[in-house]
């Protein structure tokens, strides 16, 4: 882990402005929200992690291991939606 200092300037409107090296490193871009946590005076922030993206990407990472592709999983979801009715209301279309 690297640490580094940098000096960050507050604008008239309360912005934060951060260095475009710190932006290209972890992959941030306008509109991206960060967490930003007071430890006592002392300010943490943190890219904050869609959590649909991140569940997409998990699903992505599995089906890519499973060599399944999206046409199968789509395939089977009439069916599987039949069954879950069916289970679910006792009843069938």
């Amino acid at each position: 882990m690297t640490v580094a200092e940098r000096r960050l300037q507050i604008g008239k409107r309360g912005t934060v402005t951060l260095p475009a090296s710190l932006r290209k490193r972890y992959n941030l871009d306008a509109g991206d929200a960060l967490t930003v946590v007071d430890l006592g005076g002392v300010f943490v922030m943190t890219p904050e992690v869609s959590v649909v993206s991140k569940i997409a990407d998990e699903v992505r990472a599995l089906r890519d291991s499973a060599d399944v592709t999206l046409d199968d999983l789509l395939g089977g979801l009439d069916e599987e939606r039949r069954n879950f009715y069916a289970e679910r209301y006792g009843m069938v279309d």
